[in-house]
């Protein structure tokens, strides 16, 4: 598969990351990002709203209301690998030990919550989706971009997001694989500033940043060409 298209803007938030200067810092030194450090405050969503949501939702619905601030967005598409995790163990918590579910939980537990509660807030019924594919998460959700630009939408925001990962689970993932929460959010039009080409390869073991991630880290250090690897493809990028 190939597709083209051009970046216009992009925010991110993780621990202990939120400014455009740490991101920067952080893609040149190539730093860990410490779990236990601090989400940074947050300045777009209402905090009402943000009491209600997951810990992913809430980075990813943040990012996303700053980027509805700075552009004309047409379509919005929210990416997850694990969705709401957070919500969906506490139902199923209170479900085995014979307690009430929260309305809110439940309300809350589908996989478009964040991209939901973003349209709610801006109060903009923007055509949405939301997309969940394992490892590839965030390439899949970039194949979805080019059908919207293709389908006629002129500027395209996704916004990659996952919320912490209960620790009833830890034993069970792979030994890599990020428990935080982040958000990645980058607004697309069409265009052939980046290309990307994917190529067959054999399965890849867990890696310790997610792709989105992979990418921001590649793209603020203005390389030229890098790969991304997934469970059965290397995305291969280059600058046009």
């Amino acid at each position: 598969m190939k597709f083209a298209l051009n970046i216009i803007d992009w925010q991110a938030r993780a621990p202990g990351l939120s400014e455009a200067s740490q991101w920067l810092a952080w893609s040149q030194h190539r730093h860990a990002i410490d779990p236990h450090a601090p989400q940074a405050k947050l300045t777009e969503l209402p905090m009402m709203t943000a009491r209600r949501l997951s810990s992913g939702s809430r980075l990813a619905v943040e990012c996303g209301l700053s980027m509805l601030r700075r552009h004309q967005i047409d379509a919005v598409l929210y990416t997850s690998r694990h969705g709401e995790l957070e919500r969906n163990y506490r139902i199923l918590q209170a479900l085995a030990t014979g307690q009430d579910v929260s309305p809110t939980d439940f309300a809350l537990s589908v996989h478009n919550s964040a991209a939901g509660n973003l349209t709610i807030v801006a109060q903009q019924p923007i055509v949405s989706s939301a997309l969940s594919a394992g490892v590839d998460t965030f390439q899949q959700g970039l194949c979805e971009v080019i059908c919207l630009l293709q389908a006629g939408h002129k500027r395209v925001l996704m916004v990659d997001f996952d919320g912490t990962l209960p620790a009833f689970y830890h034993p069970h993932l792979p030994e890599n694989m990020p428990t935080w929460a982040y958000a990645v959010a980058l607004v697309f039009e069409a265009g052939n500033d980046w290309h990307c080409e994917s190529k067959t390869q054999p399965g890849t073991s867990e890696p310790e940043l997610v792709q989105s991630l992979q990418f921001l880290q590649h793209y603020l250090n203005n390389e030229s060409a890098f790969t991304l690897a997934g469970e059965r493809l290397q995305w291969q990028w280059s600058r046009g």
